[in-house]
């Protein structure tokens, strides 16, 4: 086996035959710096005007720290039931001819086009303890409106259409032969979903998840209403940042928005990584 040399392991790839390569780039470059990479920026910038100290202090004092527990855990919890509940919606769409399955599949992307707080205030009517569903809880001593439970179901409700539409078109793009070939081979129908079909969708499936999960980390106008916003049991960090604003106090809200984004990119560098292995093996 012959050594390739140093210079020929580290060349660049050649250049695109497509014209237009440096333009198409440099605009690439501007445009994600001038609304992405400068905005975020300036967020790491901000908050070290109070010193480290005073950026650990907002970032960790129990107000803080119970508002990012609150919606970290209801976000993830939220992607991990929409993950599960998306695929069965995608696979029912996608597998199954029912009347008034066109109008299901538009009503998957009600929460893109529905404002936020429209959402929240109806959720809040919905669950709240006189209103038509939360009475019925209620008589069965579980209470939603105004209580973490209620920003979940508000988090669930934002993340489901990611985690359908992520999934659904390669669902669609599945052959069937080899689910055929699978059952010819013996596999049960279990079988065939585990072993055939969920590994072809998984990297979907993530990408959906992680998606839901993002919305959910930083979602406002459906939560608040039907939150109740009490610190340290039902306040959001989003709106904890909001209230840090109202106070003049932009570095306070700009640390805990630090801490958000340091938290969130984590998590979604993990999931990126293990979307990224599991392709990897499925295309081995």
């Amino acid at each position: 086996m012959t050594a390739v040399p140093l210079s020929r392991r580290w060349r660049w790839k050649e250049p695109s035959v497509l014209p237009g390569f440096g333009l198409t780039f440099g605009f690439t470059v501007l445009y994600l710096s001038l609304i992405v990479l400068i905005p975020l920026a300036a967020l790491v910038v901000r908050p070290w005007e109070l010193g480290p100290a005073g950026v650990w202090e907002a970032a960790t004092n129990p107000r803080a720290l119970a508002a990012l527990r609150l919606s970290f855990v209801a976000g993830g919890l939220a992607a991990l039931i929409n993950a599960v509940m998306g695929l069965v919606l995608a696979w029912v769409l996608v597998r199954y001819d029912f009347p008034g399955k066109r109008i299901i599949d538009a009503l998957v992307d009600l929460p893109f086009a529905l404002p936020t707080a429209v959402a929240g205030i109806a959720l809040t009517a919905l669950y709240a303890p006189n209103g038509p569903i939360g009475s019925v809880l209620t008589d069965w001593g579980v209470r939603v409106a105004y209580t973490p439970l209620g920003v979940l179901i508000a988090l669930i409700f934002v993340g489901l259409p990611f985690v359908v539409r992520s999934v659904q078109p390669v669902l669609e793009d599945l052959d069937h032969e080899i689910e055929e070939a699978a059952e010819t081979l013996g596999a049960t129908p279990f079988q065939r979903a585990r072993l055939v079909v969920l590994p072809a969708l998984l990297p979907a499936l993530i990408s959906g998840a992680g998606l839901a999960f993002a919305r959910a980390v930083g979602e406002y106008g459906s939560v608040i209403f039907i939150a109740g916003n009490m610190p340290q049991r039902s306040e959001i960090a989003p709106l904890l940042v909001v209230i840090q604003l109202e106070q003049f106090n932009y570095a306070g809200a700009a640390a805990i928005g630090l801490a958000m984004l340091a938290l969130s990119f984590l998590i979604l560098l993990t999931l990126n990584g293990l979307q990224a292995v599991i392709a990897r093996r499925g295309r081995a």
